[in-house]
C-alpha cells in the first residue's frame, strides 16, 4: 500500500501539511462531520473541513492507535488532548479505485469532546 490514498494520507499527518490534502480528494466525494447533522458534499467543502481540522487536531498529542483496513476502505482511530480534553476518535476514508478519497466521516467521543470540536470547527470554518 505504499502509493495508496491511505499512506499519502499518513504521510500528509505525519507532516501536518493540510497543502496536500485536495490531491486525495475526488470532486464529488462526501464528508460527514461529528458536528454536521447533514453530509457535505464535493471537494472543495471536504478539503475545508480537513484543512480545519488539520489546525485543531494535529498537536504533538496527536496519534493514531489503530488502523483496520483494506482494499479500498479503512477504519483509523484516533487520540489526542486538546485544552485539556482527550479526544477519541475515528476517521472512516474510502477511496476509489483511482485512489482518489470519495468518503470521509470522523466520529468522535466523549460528548464534552464533540462539543469542543464543535466550537473550533465553528470558529475556523468562518475564518
Amino acid at each position: 500500500m505504499k502509493n495508496s490514498p491511505l499512506s499519502r494520507w499518513y504521510q500528509l499527518v505525519n507532516e501536518q501539511n493540510a497543502s496536500g490534502i485536495e490531491s486525495l480528494l475526488a470532486d464529488d466525494m462526501v464528508f460527514y462531520s461529528p458536528v454536521a447533522h447533514t453530509p457535505q458534499y464535493g471537494k472543495a467543502v471536504a478539503n475545508k473541513y480537513l484543512s480545519a481540522a488539520f489546525e485543531i487536531f494535529f498537536n504533538e498529542s496527536f496519534r493514531y492507535v489503530r488502523e483496520i483496513a483494506s482494499s479500498n476502505d479503512a477504519v483509523l482511530e484516533f487520540q489526542v488532548e486538546i485544552d485539556g480534553i482527550v479526544v477519541n476518535g475515528v476517521d472512516l476514508i474510502k477511496w476509489d479505485d483511482e485512489g482518489k478519497i470519495i468518503e470521509f466521516k470522523v466520529m468522535l467521543r466523549p460528548l464534552k469532546a464533540i462539543n469542543l470540536i464543535h466550537q473550533k470547527m465553528a470558529v475556523m470554518l468562518e475564518s
